[in-house]
């Protein structure tokens, strides 16, 4: 009975981390939908954070107040993966998307464990194995073949794609900041102060006057403004950690990469993106190389196991 429901709750977790994949996918439908209204990349990411955050803020202080507690001066961990991690993030992924196409702003947001990878060398002095550096040149190989360096079809200018690759960097520098926070926080907390971090931010850049007058032109656009925020922002927090709660991260990791296939799939399907033969090859490439990056890896036993962590 105990192993039945192990499984049971196993099979929830991997329901839940895919769950957020699909929902985190689905913001491709209330960008592009923003961007027919006239809304930039800069607003997009007020809108999904002056809403998001304070439902994230009273959804704590209802359930465990003591969460919210964080020291002053841990302020600068809270920057980074508020700031500089997801305003940036929003504002450099939106704006890919508005001025590409969405599976290709998918595919340049997972760029970012090669990044991760880059920065831990560097920030945590994890070593970069034979395996991370397939991973690597998949990932560039992808890239190149999803923004045109090879064939006549869609070329990507150099901006977009540096402003693309920027989403992933950014994206990276959340697990970088989130590490260090999560070594003495818990993941809501972490996950609120980044909102609350992040809220000021957008605000600064969002030309907050003209975009509170845009959400409140019409129903639809309050109903974007909802669904951006707790269709592609809180529930697959939500369910991402509950799920990352109950397996190991690899796991996670892997299951979550249905994110860029639901992005590039509605971006095929519902907005009519061509799809090439290079694209998902490339696609494709990028996918494998997350899959690589998450596998199980074997330990070399050897006199000293502290040099294997």
């Amino acid at each position: 009975m105990a192993n039945i429901n192990k499984s049971k709750s196993e099979n929830l977790a991997a329901m839940s981390v895919i769950l957020s994949g699909i929902l985190w996918g689905m913001i491709t439908i209330f960008i592009k939908n923003f961007s027919a209204q006239g809304i930039d990349a800069m607003q997009i990411s007020l809108i999904r954070m002056a809403v998001a955050a304070p439902i994230f803020t009273l959804f704590l202080l209802i359930t465990d107040k003591s969460k919210l507690k964080i020291s002053p001066k841990d302020s600068i961990l809270f920057i980074g993966t508020g700031i500089i991690s997801v305003v940036i993030f929003n504002i450099c992924y939106f704006y890919t998307m508005i001025h590409s196409q969405a599976s290709i702003a998918v595919v340049l947001l997972y760029t970012s464990p090669v990044f991760v990878m880059i920065l831990s060398a560097i920030f945590y002095r994890e070593k970069i194995t034979k395996i991370k550096l397939a991973a690597l040149l998949l990932t560039v190989a992808g890239c190149a073949l999803v923004a045109g360096v090879f064939g006549s079809g869609y070329k990507l200018s150099v901006s977009v794609l540096l402003i693309g690759l920027c989403s992933g960097l950014s994206y990276a520098l959340y697990t970088i900041f989130g590490r260090a926070a999560l070594k003495k926080y818990d993941p809501m907390t972490v996950t609120v102060w980044t909102f609350i971090f992040a809220l000021p931010a957008s605000i600064i850049v969002g030309k907050p006057l003209s975009t509170a007058k845009a959400v409140f032109s019409s129903p639809k656009m309050i109903l974007l403004s909802l669904g951006i925020a707790v269709v592609s922002t809180i529930l697959p927090y939500f369910f991402y950690t509950w799920g990352l709660k109950r397996m190991d991260n690899g796991k996670a990791s892997i299951l979550v990469a249905v994110e860029p296939v639901v992005g590039s799939a509605l971006g095929i399907i519902v907005y009519s993106e061509p799809i090439s033969v290079s694209k998902a090859a490339g696609i494709l490439l990028v996918l494998g190389a997350v899959i690589l990056l998450n596998l199980p890896q074997r330990q070399k036993i050897n006199d000293n196991p502290a040099k294997n962590s």
